[in-house]
Parts: C-alpha cells; structure tokens; sequence
C-alpha cells in the first residue's frame, strides 16, 4: 500500500557476528587507541564497525559471543545487541 507503517520505510540491515574480546581489548577501544573493530560474521565475512559500539555490550569478561549489528543503507553503524553470550 501507498501508506506504509514506518517500522517498514526504515527497515535496517543487518549482519551477526562473532567477537571475543578481552578486558584488556575493550579497554583499548575505549581509550581510543582503536577507531574500529574488525570481526568474522557467522556467514564467514570480515566486517569493520566503530569501536565505541562494544562500549554498549562490553561485561566483565569483556565481550563473547554472537552479537547482531544493523545498518544503515549507507553502510553506517546503528545499533549491535547480543544474540548469545558465551
């Protein structure tokens, strides 16, 4: 239909993606020794986003697991949560 619901005009990309990063890594990024992250995705594709994004799913063990990252159609970063933590 001509009017459609925003949740579907702004749709995000997505990609997941695996990262294990010590204490001592997130720290780094945190500081700001580092602009970006660089991961494998689940599907086996490097992927870059910024490194303050792990600010937002760092623990005390630093950040493991399986984590989703949308996109802008751009490219940009917009969000990443944790889809399961190990």
């Amino acid at each position: 239909s001509i009017c459609e619901p925003a949740e579907l005009r702004n749709v995000m990309h997505s990609i997941d993606v695996i990262l294990h990063l010590s204490v001592t890594e997130c720290l780094a990024y945190y500081e700001g020794r580092y602009d970006n992250v660089r991961a494998r995705s689940v599907d086996g594709r490097w992927v870059v986003f910024p490194a303050h994004a792990v600010q937002r799913v760092v623990g005390h063990e630093g950040v493991h697991g399986v984590f989703r990252i949308t996109f802008t159609d751009q490219g940009r970063f917009h969000h990443i949560v944790p889809l399961n933590r190990y």
